[in-house]
């Protein structure tokens, strides 16, 4: 389970909300604000998202730590500067519809929640989609919506999406996900194999796409009948 209660045990002492709290306003000025992250919308949902909520209980103590984390079936919560990144890049915008490829434990689309309209996850782990359901609606995110799925179908049923966030690498950008992004919309992804780069992909009004590259980067392969995860 990925659920978290309103404390935990750090080492042998119980760690209040508050102490949660303190936490993590360090982890966004030291780790976030610090490299460059700008964005008032993503700086304030990082200050306000509860992220030991949505880590499994034996690592709650390091939710505000500045590394990836372990969600279990071998995935990850990514990093808090790196979430905090591709949301700057993203930019979601109040309107926008958000199509999130890979929901894992739900935080990067709670993120997602704060600044973006509504949001739509898809995650190809049973019980990691179902774990992050629960907690995205228990802790009131009411407009992200996750569903079991594989990322590179897509999730055309609310299509054409504002912007699309993947959090698992494909080796190249799915052209199902291009076709779901709508013209003047802008795709966010960790891309490659064996080298990755996060790249950002801008759609045109007449349908042509711009890559950019930002950062090397490593993130768990984005792969058909298994897990994607942030």
């Amino acid at each position: 389970m990925l659920l978290a209660g309103l404390g935990a045990v750090w080492g042998q002492r119980a760690v209040s909300p508050a102490e949660y709290s303190a936490r993590r306003q360090l982890m966004v000025n030291e780790q976030i604000k610090a490299r460059g992250v700008k964005d008032p919308r993503v700086l304030a949902a990082m200050a306000k998202v509860r992220r030991e909520l949505f880590v499994p209980a034996d690592q709650r103590a390091f939710a505000y730590e500045d590394r990836p984390l372990p969600i279990g079936y071998g995935q990850t919560i990514s990093q808090p500067y790196i979430v905090a990144l591709m949301t700057e890049l993203l930019a979601p915008g109040k309107k926008d519809r958000v199509l999130e490829v890979g929901t894992g434990s739900g935080y990067q689309a709670a993120i997602l929640g704060r600044p973006a309209g509504n949001v739509y996850s898809l995650e190809i782990v049973p019980e990691l989609a179902r774990s992050a359901a629960l907690v995205l609606r228990t802790k009131g995110f009411r407009n992200v919506r996750v569903r079991e799925g594989d990322g590179y179908k897509g999730w055309p049923a609310f299509a054409p999406y504002d912007k699309i966030l993947l959090t698992a690498a494909p080796p190249e950008i799915p052209e199902e996900l291009l076709a779901e992004l709508r013209p003047g919309g802008r795709l966010v992804a960790p891309v490659g194999v064996d080298a990755q780069n996060l790249v950002v992909v801008d759609k045109s009004m007449d349908g042509k796409t711009q890559t950019r590259t930002v950062i090397p980067v490593r993130f768990v392969p984005m792969v058909r009948g298994s897990g994607a995860g942030n």
